[in-house]
């Protein structure tokens, strides 16, 4: 990234509304906008002007907002032009000020340039990216809390610990000839499993923030005409989902995303479970157990007025019993002289009965997020970062019960340093800066 470059783009959504906003950020911000306005501006006031296109016509007035480094989002002079939301207006305001000599900038490198000045670590940037798009309450509150450094704080507090138990370890390793022992100092042992403990509360965490930046990932499963569709439709809210007599016919995997007691969820209605000898039967059968592979919890359903069969049982066997949910559909067929599965739930959407329960089982404690004041938002790569630096951990504390050798006790501490450190942005490569901030909006 050239330091001297200035970058432009419109900050604010596509479309019409009455205010829109075009951000420079850059060494030339400053005289970029006094061109536009033919006016000069003083830092952190708000100041009404008229912008002028290369012709001397006035092509809309507004507010100008400058921000003097390295007091501003970015850390560069900062520039915000705030004027009429129309779409060809700000085109060509925008137009104006690269012609100014601004550039166009790339998506997410407001962000990226915040980070690279020191302004936020990369753990905040993702979180600027997590607040825009969070799909629920509790998901703004986590991403917000992220962005004020609280996930950030956590890893730099067990960094520090691996770093003061390095050290220790080293310094015993650069004086071996003396005759104390250092490695055989019990108090390694209690501050690596302290570190471990830690940790592991740590991914905890970042599990929980994790669910709610990509939602739950809830997977419909069953025999063909179970009643997955009709239960799809209920938690929709609409007939995203053709329901009928026939069995078979949802062939492929049907993905909605809706909100549930504030928690997103992405549900996946799946083919039915059966053998077929049809190819295309066969292949949403075979998304069907991917999809239920990849899922936070599996609802399971069985046709209560049919009640469970040697399919069901078989079927059930194969799946892993951490996040299954058994729930009995159409509960308003069951005989009424039936014993109730005491393992499932019995629901019906056509009488609206159990679904409640079904709810409640879905969230579970995810749904208490909305009060947890310490919950932070996380990303996939925070949690296997985490789960790498925890396994570093793991060995480490393996090798100084068995071994006590101090060599490889070193080793492990310092790559679990280094996990530790790709997720604040520490140590990290241009490649993946570069998957991160191109995710985000252009214009933040």
């Amino acid at each position: 990234m050239p330091a001297h470059e200035t970058i432009a783009a419109i900050a604010t959504p596509p479309g019409t509304g009455g205010i829109g906003i075009v951000r420079l950020s850059g060494s030339r911000a400053l005289a970029i906008a006094e061109a536009l306005s033919h006016s000069s501006l003083v830092p952190v006031k708000i100041q009404f002007r008229r912008f002028f296109d290369a012709g001397e016509q006035v092509i809309d007035h507004g507010l100008c907002l400058f921000f003097k480094a390295p007091h501003s989002f970015s850390g560069e002079d900062c520039v915000e032009i705030q004027a009429h939301g129309g779409p060809i207006v700000l085109d060509m305001l925008l137009e104006r000020v690269c012609g100014l000599g601004a550039r166009l900038a790339r998506a997410g490198e407001f962000s990226e340039r915040a980070f690279l000045n020191g302004k936020v670590d990369l753990t905040q940037a993702e979180a600027i990216a997590d607040l825009i798009e969070s799909g629920s309450r509790a998901a703004s509150r986590a991403a917000m809390r992220s962005l004020e450094g609280r996930f950030s704080q956590q890893v730099h507090d067990l960094d520090d610990d691996i770093v003061n138990l390095r050290t220790y370890i080293e310094a015993a390793l650069d004086f071996a000839e003396e005759e104390i022992d250092f490695l055989n100092d019990i108090d390694i042992g209690r501050r690596l499993d302290e570190a471990t403990v830690k940790l592991q509360a740590l991914l905890e965490q970042a599990e929980q923030g994790r669910t709610l930046q990509e939602g739950l990932s809830v997977s419909l499963a069953g025999l063909p005409n179970a009643g997955k569709s009709s239960l799809l439709n209920y938690l929709a809210g609409y007939e995203a989902a053709i329901v009928t007599e026939i069995a078979g016919t949802t062939r492929d995997v049907l993905r909605e995303h809706i909100s549930l007691r504030g928690v997103p969820i992405r549900i996946n209605d799946t083919a039915g479970l059966s053998e077929s000898q049809n190819p295309v039967e066969r292949e949403g059968i075979r998304r069907a157990w991917e999809s239920i592979g990849q899922a936070d919890v599996v609802i399971y359903l069985v046709d209560a007025g049919k009640g469970m069969t040697g399919e069901d049982r078989r079927i059930l066997d194969d799946l892993a019993a951490a996040n299954l949910q058994l729930v009995y559909s159409k509960s308003d067929l069951l005989a009424e002289s039936e014993a109730p599965d005491p393992a499932g739930l019995y629901i019906s959407t056509r009488a609206d009965r159990g679904m409640d329960k079904l709810v409640d089982s879905i969230t579970g404690h995810i749904s208490d997020y909305n009060q947890d004041n310490h919950t932070f938002m996380a990303r996939r790569r925070h949690v296997d970062a985490l789960q790498r630096a925890l396994e570093c951990l793991r060995q480490a504390a393996h090798g100084f019960e068995q071994s006590r050798s101090g060599e490889l006790m070193a080793e492990d501490l310092r790559q679990a340093q280094h996990d530790l450190n790709e997720i604040t942005g520490e140590f990290s490569s241009d490649d993946l800066l570069g998957r991160i901030f191109s995710s985000f909006c252009i214009g933040k």
